[in-house]
């Protein structure tokens, strides 16, 4: 459906229908994120973040349910956001997405906001934004196509997962080895979904496009955040 837009793959768009849609795409990316600024800094006020982590911290079935509530958030999330249906739907598609990710995030968020150095949270957001930019120039001025890299990417997924679920099972510790190899498998879907708006999306697939960049901006962020509480416990 073009929803009142000439439709083609970006890569074989005219010139004007492409750029506007890399326009509408990065503009729903900066009001993903500042939704998501503006979701997490109500929460951090207003629901009270100890009650997050004492529900966390009840029980290793807690934590589960929370991570498999947020997989089947994501999913549907995705689902809705790359539906040819209607607009409204792939909105709400990105809203879930936003909400899921703020929730997940509250309470690492919540931990950094309580350390004695105040710029931690400013300083993720600061290098994960220079990150996600140099990234994103590299793709645009070489304009490669990083579609084989999805298969690599999914199976690292997985075994990410898979050792997330061991390590609190278990009881083991992830390290900074495995925060710093999650950023580097951020930065490969950054590149990936970049070089996609380029080349695959449809020139109507703005929305479903600024999910998949905002998930990995958010997974990016997520593991510098890590890495620098880690490090400033070492202070």
């Amino acid at each position: 459906m073009s929803y009142g837009y000439n439709v083609s793959i970006a890569a074989r768009a005219a010139g004007s229908d492409r750029a506007a849609f890399i326009r509408r795409t990065y503009a729903h990316l900066a009001g993903a994120i500042l939704a998501f600024i503006g979701i997490e800094a109500f929460l951090l006020k207003s629901v009270g973040a100890e009650q997050v982590l004492g529900i966390l911290g009840s029980s290793r079935l807690s934590w589960v349910f929370v991570m498999v509530a947020f997989i089947a958030a994501g999913w549907i999330a995705r689902v809705w956001a790359h539906s040819d249906t209607s607009p409204g739907l792939q909105y709400l598609g990105l809203g879930l997405y936003i909400v899921a990710q703020a929730v997940i995030m509250l309470p690492l968020l919540y931990i950094a906001s309580r350390l004695s150095d105040p710029t931690v949270i400013p300083t993720a957001g600061i290098l994960t934004l220079s990150v996600f930019g140099g990234l994103t120039v590299s793709v645009f001025v070489t304009k490669k196509d990083y579609s084989f890299m999805g298969p690599i990417l999914g199976m690292a997924s997985f075994l990410a997962l898979g050792v997330i679920v061991a390590a609190y099972f278990i009881g083991f510790g992830l390290g900074l080895l495995f925060s710093f190899a999650i950023v580097a498998l951020a930065c490969g879907y950054i590149l990936y979904d970049t070089s996609n708006v380029l080349l695959h999306y449809r020139t109507d697939q703005h929305v479903g496009a600024a999910l998949e960049l905002f998930a990995s901006v958010a997974l990016l962020f997520l593991y510098v955040l890590r890495i620098l509480i880690e490090l400033n416990g070492r202070d």
